[in-house]
């Protein structure tokens, strides 16, 4: 495709903090319609941050869009590039807890959800444990955060990138290179020292940059290349959520997902995501229903303009 597939750019017209307990605030905003049909936006990552293009998948004549800012990442603080932000409070339970606090805090009865990768987790969670509250979902590029898919994309991987995940390993002590590299790389970015800190995020950043180094489409460097404070939290973030499964049994998301039955699901994936293998969107659609896979030829986990406008679709279809 050589043209544009989404609406135009759109600035937020109310947004600000919300507090969630603990010291933690989370940064929200929305635009679009005032009375369109609520939508909220789930970043990836995680740590990723909320990504104002996001805004561009919606009819801003019919939606009323939500994004956030998930803890301790984006505007949310304590930001995670702080080593004295306390990451604790910061697991997938407390995340659907903050989603359900901001969909009351807004006057929100049921919204749409839309996210990818790390999103699309969170997306189930939340809607595995709050169904009634949710209208329709759509995700480009699903992930369960299992420890088999933690497994694959950092360690598994390596089969086809050797060279790169030679290094990524080389980045942990010696004595752990055999052992859980997540878990050792989620010690490092907690380490006082900045320059360690600042190694582990670099080594980290390379190696997911590796992963997608064959797509077409997007940044080659699409990790490398954020800001340094936002590098930090992300890599840190990461880390911690994947070396402990994202606290999830693990399968627990597919097991559960008879939750999802009368939601409206689009599940949009490309053919060549090596970074969350097809395999999972094919399960998850196995045991929805009511969700339908799209399954896109030119695409990875960075998209085309082919999935964009698969997902603009799906969510023009749902606006009513």
């Amino acid at each position: 495709m050589d043209h544009d597939p989404l609406y135009p750019p759109i600035e937020p017209y109310e947004q600000g903090m919300l507090d969630v307990g603990d010291g933690n605030r989370v940064h929200w905003e929305v635009c679009g319609n005032p009375r369109g049909k609520p939508a909220l936006v789930v970043h990836g990552g995680p740590g990723s941050g909320r990504s104002p293009y996001a805004r561009r998948y919606f009819d801003p004549e019919r939606y009323r869009v939500v994004l956030f800012d998930q803890r301790n990442c984006g505007r949310s603080t304590p930001h995670a590039s702080d080593p004295a932000a306390d990451m604790r409070r910061n697991t997938t339970a407390y995340l659907v807890a903050d989603m359900e606090r901001l969909r009351i805090r807004l006057g929100v009865e049921r919204w749409l959800l839309y996210g990818g990768s790390w999103g699309s987790t969170l997306i189930l969670a939340y809607a595995e444990q709050h169904p009634e509250r949710v209208s329709e979902i759509v995700i480009a590029g699903v992930t369960t955060t299992r420890r088999s898919e933690i497994d694959w994309l950092y360690r598994g991987a390596g089969r086809i990138f050797p060279e790169a995940w030679d290094r990524f390993r080389a980045g942990v002590p010696e004595s752990e290179r055999d052992g859980d590299l997540v878990a050792a790389y989620a010690r490092l970015t907690e380490s006082p020292d900045a320059e360690v800190r600042e190694r582990a995020t670099a080594d980290w950043c390379a190696w997911e940059d590796a992963v997608l180094s064959q797509e077409p489409h997007g940044s080659p460097t699409p990790y490398t290349s954020r800001p340094p404070l936002d590098r930090l939290a992300f890599v840190r973030i990461c880390a911690h959520y994947f070396a402990h499964g994202a606290w999830l049994a693990e399968g627990a998301l597919l097991r559960d997902a008879h939750r999802l039955a009368g939601i409206p699901g689009v599940l949009v994936h490309g053919r060549f995501d090596l970074a969350a293998p097809l395999g999972t969107a094919w399960e998850l659609a196995r045991v929805w229903p009511d969700a339908r896979l799209v399954t896109v030829e030119d695409a990875g986990h960075k998209g085309s303009d082919t999935e964009r406008a698969e997902v603009r679709a799906a969510l023009d279809a749902f606006a009513g």
